[in-house]
């Protein structure tokens, strides 16, 4: 009898690798039917080059040291695990809807809960997300993947195993770019990509306020991940927020993920340890966790190095152990959650109620072919625009704010002027109504229009701001609101001329004070042209007159 069932399980798992069936090329959710049958998207493997990784150098980046520890001795080596919720309508192996904040086990069945019988069925929406953020990532994508079983017991892991990928992840060997802020040295940095697997999340754990017991919540349990990898290249807290911080664009750009970490759609798990200059050997390493914002990615890790340093430095290094440490925002510091005496053994097997996925040329080349435009590309495209890079990092840290300002230059606006108007007075407006770009009420043509109006002389700047923030908060038009307020601006020398005499005259003290050497008064005679002709004098044509006449002998 043993001997039966131990054919019937080799001969059903030999027909998964054997019998694919090929889907092309999107499918929201697909459905296969208990067949054996492979999920298939063929096989390809992605032309990228290896390129040699740059030494990175992190000059110019300021550093956590309130005890003057001698940190330019050590150097830090620190890799990052990202988990991304995927933005799926439905879960990973389900058709149970996952949306945050909803009341706790509202949105679960049987295959969440993991009751016996139950069986999973992929949404082929993830493989499609997961070939986008690999080609974003500039990895290679594996000819085929499975998943497997990650062995282990937690409370709000109701089957006790997740279902995840272990030696055949998805996408690896890829690398991110990307640009350290002006204010920091600045500089361009590439870390390297390990691996970027599929995975489905746990539940979730909502503890008493007296703490003597806990509630589960299975509402986030089978949602599904990508687990991004890094390699260990960076060198310092900033370099690792910043890391983190481009992973956050790429999954916003392609629309796979919202990225927010305070809904946890985004978090990072940091592993962090610190050698003397020279050696070649790895540290131990500590894990931090709880890191729900890229400042405390940052603060965490420069307090991590610091603390590890100090220790070397007082002969104490066999005190840095492999754990895991929490990060207290309100403390400032890491704790220790939980040691680890070990590697887990998670008894990872190939996942039997699951086919292997298997991509088509075909069906990759037309993801690839829909990717958009990425932040590392938007960067260099602004950069050739002649934009410093400050403006740079600013226009292209947002989807929508680059979107608004393409919109903008599409219709003729002036690069810098466009880039001004948005990073200055748009963005003051939007950070003191806490809204989104998308909220506005200016149209990107309005925008490019009010600019042409004052690079045409037709309006003056300071008529333009006024008249900003009623296009911002109310819409309209420019043109409507010129012609309706009837803020053209005055050109005719006769009439501005015709101001300033009058100016002149009803001012005889400051004009006999300015001829006697006190010409800072200029300012205080164009400000009474500008009131009296209620802002709308060409600025230059009115200094060149009233200088003329100031200076013209009595």
């Amino acid at each position: 009898k043993k001997k039966k069932k131990k054919r019937m399980a080799s001969i059903c798992f030999k027909a998964i690798h054997t019998r694919p069936l090929f889907l092309f090329p999107y499918s929201t959710l697909f459905r296969t039917t208990r067949s054996n049958k492979a999920v298939s998207f063929s096989t390809l493997e992605t032309g990228t080059k290896t390129q040699s990784k740059p030494k990175l150098n992190p000059n110019n980046i300021p550093k956590y040291n309130p005890e003057n520890l001698p940190l330019h001795e050590y150097e830090s080596v620190i890799g990052i695990e990202t988990h991304v919720q995927l933005s799926t309508l439905t879960k990973a192996f389900c058709t149970c809807p996952y949306n945050y904040g909803s009341q706790p086990n509202s949105t679960i069945c049987p295959i969440c809960m993991g009751l016996p019988g139950a069986l999973p069925v992929l949404n082929s929406k993830i493989i499609e997300f997961a070939v986008k953020v690999g080609l974003a990532l500039n990895c290679k994508l594996s000819f085929s993947s499975k998943f497997d079983r990650k062995q282990y017991f937690y409370p709000d892991l109701p089957k006790g195993y997740q279902i995840s990928q272990f030696d055949i992840p998805i996408a690896t060997n890829g690398y991110v770019d990307l640009d350290l802020p002006v204010e920091f040295g600045g500089g361009h940095r590439r870390f390297g990509i390990t691996r970027v697997h599929i995975e489905e999340d746990a539940g979730k754990l909502l503890h008493s306020a007296t703490g003597t017991y806990s509630q589960v919540d299975l509402n986030r349990a089978g949602v599904p991940l990508l687990e991004i990898v890094s390699e260990p290249d960076m060198r310092s807290g900033l370099e690792a927020a910043e890391y983190a911080s481009e992973i956050q664009r790429v999954v916003r750009f392609l629309g796979v993920s919202n990225g927010n970490m305070q809904e946890g759609s985004l978090r990072c798990d940091v592993n962090v340890s610190v050698r003397p200059i020279g050696q070649l050997e790895f540290g131990t390493k500590v894990e931090i966790k709880n890191l729900n914002a890229f400042s405390g990615v940052h603060r965490a890790i420069d307090y991590e190095i610091s603390r590890q340093v100090k220790l070397h430095t007082q002969g104490q290094r066999d005190q840095i152990v492999q754990e895991t440490r929490l990060w207290e925002e309100g403390a400032q510091k890491t704790v220790t959650m939980r040691k680890k005496e070990g590697l887990a053994d998670y008894r990872y097997f190939p996942e039997p109620d699951l086919p292997e996925v298997v991509l088509t040329t075909a069906y990759v080349d037309n993801i690839k072919a829909s990717l958009p435009e990425l932040p590392e590309m938007k960067r260099r495209r602004y950069e050739k625009m002649g934009l410093s890079m400050q403006d740079v990092l600013f226009l292209a840290n947002d989807i929508n704010i680059c979107k608004y300002f393409d919109a903008v230059i599409e219709k003729g606006a002036d690069v810098k002027m466009a880039a001004n108007w948005i990073m200055g007075d748009i963005a003051a407006y939007l950070k003191d109504e806490k809204l989104s770009i998308d909220d506005i009420k200016l149209k990107p043509e309005e925008l490019a229009e009010l600019i042409a109006s004052i690079r045409g002389g037709i309006i003056s700047g300071k008529i333009g701001k006024e008249i900003l923030f009623e296009l911002v908060s109310k819409g309209g038009t420019v043109k409507g609101l010129i012609e309706e307020k009837d803020l053209v601006q005055i050109v005719d020398p006769n009439e501005i001329e015709r101001m300033v005499e009058k100016a002149l005259v009803e001012n005889p003290k400051q004009l006999e004070q300015y001829r006697g050497g006190k010409t800072k008064l200029q300012g205080f005679f164009a400000g009474q042209i500008m009131k009296a002709s209620k802002g709308k004098a060409n600025p230059v044509l009115l200094n060149k007159i009233l200088l003329e006449k100031l200076n013209a002998k009595s």
